[in-house]
């Protein structure tokens, strides 16, 4: 009888075991079939541990900008096709392979701006900006979009601190963008160069193009394919080309300064005087002509002192469009100038300057800064928000991380943050109006009335 019972028993378990197997695969199944979705290729995300340097970036443009008397402005991501194709010029990279154009719901050819100097030429002229005090001064930032191999420091939807001045030609205002370019990289720490040449007028621009083109023509077999190409396309572009074979033709060519006119000789004279009194260092780069139509008179490009120089290393470039606001309906002879800076690869560079300095700094235990405010407690919780709402008003910022309940988590943020000093509010301290105040390397604490609480973070601030 017992071995009976015993089969029975074992009987009534496999049907269970079976059941269970099955719930697990069934589980299995369903989290295998749940799609993981990636950016699309040439996309990217900002993540939270990046942030700094986008405030940080940020803070650099609106102060520089106010110092200069620019006004925020924005122009639309998406505009009409041709605005582009108009202003760039067909035979550009851009228009011909990096755009991203497309025709709407209603049939409009529409493009994801490549660019912000076009926009902002057609906004000029949309809302008769010319009406208000001449020169306009304007600054944004903000995503583009062209269509690239990506590569280091280079998306397809990419990042721009970008400056326009319409309305006013005068070779001081070519001098206050390269000044502002410069110092707003000098700003962030970043020692940068400044590439520099004349392009003249269309009309000089025209004659050198005709003798570059007989030159180019008389060595066609030495050029690269993609530069043969080019010759009866866009013959300028040529001179932007950093294959080794075009480079040993480029550099025994003609060169555009021997084709301008006296006044814009004297124009780019000036311009080099008042980077001399600024005492801005510039390079002068013949084979310097930027890759857009609009240009003229002066282009300049911006390149970290350690960069190879190469088209795809700079940092940013402009230079004058005095035709663009005419070329897009606005008033005859309507003058401007504007620079891009792309704000990805100043991320780049800011990250080799930190590389360098944990290199040399190795040893050297980086000092504390910055107060963390913790709570312990859900009435210290409560209170807390008001207190640290009352010193941000008055001038005073501090860390937190309001939804930790335990002190010892927010201590540790406190110390991986390098904050020198934490402020603490249990039950305690709550009820009776004090704070907590504790050194996060000696450890030494001190009780602080409330009241007093900010001019005595304001005395640590100043002296840490």
């Amino acid at each position: 009888m017992p071995p009976k019972k015993a089969a029975k028993k074992t009987a009534t378990k496999k049907p269970a075991a079976k059941k269970s197997a099955a719930k697990k695969t069934t589980t299995s199944d369903a989290k295998k079939r749940v799609k993981v979705y990636e950016t699309v290729r040439g996309m990217k995300d900002i993540k939270p541990l990046d942030g700094h340097y986008w405030v940080r970036m940020f803070h650099a443009m609106q102060n520089i900008c106010k110092a200069y008397g620019y006004s925020y402005a924005e122009t639309p991501v998406l505009e009409a096709a041709q605005l582009f194709v108009k202003s760039i010029g067909k035979g550009t990279d851009v228009v011909d392979k990096e755009m991203y154009s497309f025709e709407d719901r209603d049939g409009n050819k529409v493009a994801m701006r490549p660019e912000f100097t076009a926009g902002f030429a057609r906004s000029f002229v949309n809302h008769g900006l010319f009406s208000l005090p001449q020169p306009v001064r304007m600054w944004t930032q903000g995503p583009l979009f062209r269509y690239d191999r990506p590569q280091a420091g280079r998306y397809r939807q990419f990042h721009q601190f970008d400056c326009e001045v319409i309305g006013e030609r005068d070779p001081v205002i070519d001098a206050e963008l390269i000044a502002i370019s410069y110092n707003f990289l000098r700003d962030l720490g970043i020692s940068a160069e400044v590439y520099i040449n004349s392009i003249g007028t269309p009309e000089d621009r025209q004659n050198y193009t005709i003798e570059l083109v007989g030159y180019l023509r008389s060595k066609r077999s030495y050029l690269s394919e993609e530069s043969r190409k080019r010759i009866t396309k866009n013959p300028l572009r040529i001179l932007d080309s950093k294959d080794e074979k075009d480079q040993e033709v480029i550099q025994e060519g003609p060169q555009i300064i021997d084709w301008l006119s006296q006044e814009s000789k004297q124009f780019f004279m000036k311009v080099l005087e008042y980077l001399d009194e600024l005492q801005i260092p510039y390079v002068l780069q013949p084979t310097l002509v930027r890759g857009l139509d609009y240009y003229t008179d002066t282009v300049f490009e911006l390149y970290t002192e350690s960069s190879d120089h190469g088209s795809q290393s700079a940092l940013g470039g402009g230079g004058r469009y005095d035709g663009l606001v005419e070329l897009l309906g606005g008033k005859e002879q309507t003058p401007a100038s504007g620079f891009a800076i792309g704000l990805e690869r100043v991320i780049l560079a800011l990250r080799e300057i930190e590389r360098n300095e944990k290199k040399q700094d190795s040893t050297e235990k980086k000092e504390r800064s910055g107060i963390f405010f913790a709570q312990l407690g859900e009435q210290a919780r409560r209170k807390s928000l008001r207190i640290i709402e009352d010193l941000r008003r008055n001038g005073i910022f501090v860390h937190s991380s309001i939804s930790k309940g335990s002190l010892r988590a927010q201590l540790e943020i406190a110390d991986k943050e390098n904050c020198s000093h934490s402020v603490i509010l249990g039950q305690k301290e709550a009820q009776d109006n004090t704070v907590v105040v504790r050194d996060m390397d000696s450890g030494i604490q001190e009780i602080i009335d409330q009241k007093k609480l900010e001019s005595y973070l304001r005395s640590l601030i100043k002296n840490t």
